[in-house]
């Protein structure tokens, strides 16, 4: 096992987290970048820690960021039961991930569901109305991919269950020891969503991307954080998985439904004065979807400057690394 000293008031390691006690949750980062890089688009495996039962909040890449993972030496405890001629990528991608939690569809949100949906086990997707109709009448429609889903085009080949979810009412996550609530939010007009997941009396949040609630005249990030505000005084979120796609030197008409480190401090300052002020010293914010660049310079150093530049909330900033495992608790 290994610890990154610069993270341990984060309560965050890299490795198998074995050793640790059974609360809170372990958090694969799958796929940690929004954007063009292929292999690498946002997904993140969600379970309890100590439970090997887990959901992908996203899944823009899935094998690709399962290989990554076991390279680090993530799933060195796993074991492939005697007799199946699965890998330990097959076994924890059939087994282990019991459904999908998608936000909205476009293409680097699901990419890996939908590639590797022909050797993965049956199993269920979770998202709201419209984004379950945008995936199955973009994706499995028998053009662009079979229908592997309980509706659409016929015939269906049945492998997924598509379940929408209402909006602010708990679901109880199939095979799992989690529920997830879903919320709306607003991509630049299209609907995404956030996914409260909980396991006992912990909470983590995932996000998939959102812009400003400032720039697209709506309210859906303040909502939340009316929802979640007595799980941030009881100390019962753990971590919060939050998208931030460009630095803050992008005006805010070419955001295109995304965030920077600025309106990340803007909206967390909302969710600390919904909580009671002071309330955020420690949480730990994931910061998703960076968008790879075509450039000489990746700006993840930038964003990470911009954003403990600005933390005068105590928030604890975690730039994730694919196939690194997170303990929160």
């Amino acid at each position: 096992m290994r610890l990154i000293p610069s993270l341990v008031s984060m309560s965050l390691l890299l490795m198998p987290t074995t050793a640790l006690s059974d609360q809170g949750f372990d958090v694969i980062a799958l796929g940690a970048l929004g954007g063009i890089q292929d292999g690498n688009l946002s997904s993140y495996l969600i379970r309890p820690h100590g439970d090997r039962n887990a959901i992908a909040c996203d899944a823009g890449s899935l094998v690709n960021g399962l290989k990554v993972a076991q390279d680090k030496g993530v799933f060195s405890d796993v074991k492939v039961p005697d007799g199946s001629t699965d890998s330990v990528i097959g076994h924890v991608l059939k087994n282990e991930i019991k459904g999908y939690l998608i936000s909205h569809a476009h293409l680097d949100h699901v990419q890996g569901l939908v590639i590797a949906s022909p050797d993965d086990s049956n199993k269920t997707i979770y998202s709201l109305p419209s984004v379950s109709a945008e995936i199955e009448q973009t994706y499995f429609n028998w053009k662009a991919w079979p229908n592997m889903l309980d509706r659409g085009q016929q015939p269906q080949l049945k492998k997924y269950h598509l379940e929408d979810l209402k909006p602010s009412e708990a679901k109880e996550l199939t095979g799992t020891g989690m529920t997830v609530t879903a919320f709306p939010l607003n991509h630049g007009g299209a609907e995404s969503t956030a996914f409260l997941i909980e396991s006992g009396d912990d909470a983590i949040l995932c996000f998939g991307d959102t812009g400003p609630d400032e720039v697209q005249k709506v309210s859906n990030m303040q909502d939340i954080w009316k929802a979640i505000a007595d799980k941030v005084k009881q100390q019962k979120l753990k971590a919060i998985i939050l998208e931030t796609s460009y630095t803050s030197d992008r005006p805010d008409n070419l955001l295109f439904g995304h965030l920077t480190p600025k309106w990340v401090h803007k909206t967390l300052h909302g969710l600390d004065q919904e909580a009671g002020g002071n309330a955020l010293k420690g949480l730990p914010v994931v910061v998703s979807h960076i968008k790879y660049l075509l450039t000489g310079e990746q700006p993840q150093e930038a964003i990470r400057q911009e954003l403990e530049a600005g933390n005068d909330l105590g928030v604890q900033f975690v730039i994730p690394e694919q196939g690194a495992v997170y303990h929160f608790w």
